[in-house]
């Protein structure tokens, strides 16, 4: 494993947007039952700790797919800015 985090996304009629202590997170989404798929941008806009991509990979695209329940979803993709490296994330409801 390279890292690990957290942070807080929103997902609005297919759109996501959110972010942690130093990256934005933008994007879209599509569902499909209970799966779904997701191209999302990072964007650094503080200084502070590396991304989980490593030292230097700030700005990424991500690719996704994944499943979900009602109040969990886990996917697992691929950044095209670095390629061989698996990203796996697991997303927790937040009361409403």
């Amino acid at each position: 494993m390279q890292g690990e985090g957290t942070g807080v996304i929103e997902l609005n009629d297919g759109k996501v947007t959110g972010g942690d202590t130093v990256l934005g997170y933008t994007g879209s989404y599509v569902v499909d039952g209970d799966k779904f798929t997701a191209l999302i941008a990072t964007e650094r806009h503080t200084p502070g700790h590396p991304s989980v991509f490593g030292i230097g990979l700030d700005d990424v695209n991500l690719t996704l797919t994944g499943k979900s329940t009602p109040t969990t979803a886990s996917c697992t993709g691929d950044a095209k800015q670095a390629p061989g490296l698996a990203f796996e994330a697991v997303l927790v409801r937040m009361a409403d």
